[in-house]
């Protein structure tokens, strides 16, 4: 019976803390994102909680674009890509102004906590607002998978299939015209897209820009081995963070003798209905966010991180390094000869 009296007192000063949540996305979209916000929806109404939607990130927050949302607000959106509250830059978050007046706005609404998800810059405004009395919970929702604290990021699941398939697609095209294809991914400055595709797609080459003293003389000097061989296509990945596709295909081209052709995916990568992958984790980690929200705690990042689904301090998780795994990347060189 006391536990049971303790247990019920512990609830009831939570509640104090937290009665209205609200929830944005920030930065790039990523198919998934709407997983994430139908669960924190839904999690908080299950728990007598108010939710209140932030459309367009931090820029709809100083601007006040504030809705309540209900349970049948995010029916019939898990399957969607994109965010149905949608995403914007908002460089006025990086100012002290900016996150002060958007501390305010939060507690003018009632927003006792709040739930961020995106990349490692809306992680930092979170943070901003955590040290002026924000309750903040980043979720990691980005395509390029570069948050250190994180095996899996929402998005990058659905992001990588989707460049498959359209690489899939260029080999087909390449054979059947004997031509060298260069196919630049996204991932701005991680390699982690490229260097799935790569492997998955079985590309003779990889850049990355974790590679940046790539020798565009021996990828030549490659592609003339592989004619000599009878090969008849080349398929070279490239990163976003790389760039110059059109102009390396210009270059390879004269070089070789080889039709070369530069295809870039760009945002294609970042729509389409997201895989099962990214519905579930999206989906776990939504409702881990209300979850710690409602134990009280604060400036915290949800992660994935060895088959389990963890919490950090979001200093904690910014200050930490990513790199691409070099074996995996040894082992694409190895595969490719």
């Amino acid at each position: 019976m006391a536990e049971n009296n303790e247990m019920e007192k512990y609830a009831e000063d939570f509640e104090d803390r937290i009665r209205t949540i609200g929830v944005l996305t920030s930065g790039g979209d990523a198919p998934g994102m709407n997983a994430a916000i139908r669960a924190v929806v839904r999690t908080a109404l299950s728990k007598g909680l108010k939710v209140r939607g932030i459309r367009r990130g931090y820029h709809g927050l100083l601007k006040e674009e504030i809705i309540d949302l209900s349970a049948r607000d995010v029916s019939d959106t898990i399957q969607r890509g994109g965010t149905i509250l949608q995403t914007a830059r908002c460089k006025s978050m990086r100012t002290e102004e900016g996150q002060q007046k958007a501390a305010a706005i939060c507690k003018k609404y009632g927003i006792d906590g709040l739930v961020v998800i995106g990349g490692d810059g809306s992680f930092a405004g979170a943070q901003k607002l955590a040290n002026l009395g924000v309750n903040t919970i980043g979720i990691p929702g980005t395509i390029d998978l570069d948050i250190a604290c994180t095996d899996y990021t929402i998005g990058f699941d659905t992001a990588v299939n989707t460049a498959m398939e359209a690489i899939d697609k260029v080999r087909d095209t390449s054979t059947s015209h004997e031509r060298c294809s260069i196919i630049e991914v996204m991932g701005r400055d991680a390699g982690y897209l490229a260097l799935w595709c790569g492997i998955a797609n079985g590309a003779e080459r990889i850049l990355m820009p974790e590679e940046h003293d790539y020798d565009e003389a021996a990828i030549v000097a490659d592609i003339k081995e592989c004619q000599k061989r009878g090969k008849k296509n080349y398929i070279i990945i490239n990163a976003e963070g790389i760039g110059d596709s059109i102009n390396m295909a210009k270059r390879i081209e004269e070089a070789t003798g080889m039709e070369t052709r530069a295809t870039i995916l760009g945002h294609m990568q970042r729509g389409g209905s997201p895989t099962c992958k990214d519905r579930v984790y999206a989906s776990v980690m939504g409702s881990m966010a209300v979850d710690l929200l409602l134990q009280g705690k604060t400036n915290r990042v949800v992660g994935y991180k060895d088959g389990k689904f963890v919490d950090f301090d979001i200093e904690e998780a910014l200050a930490m390094k990513k790199s691409v795994s070099q074996y995996q990347y040894d082992v694409a060189k190895v595969l490719a000869l």
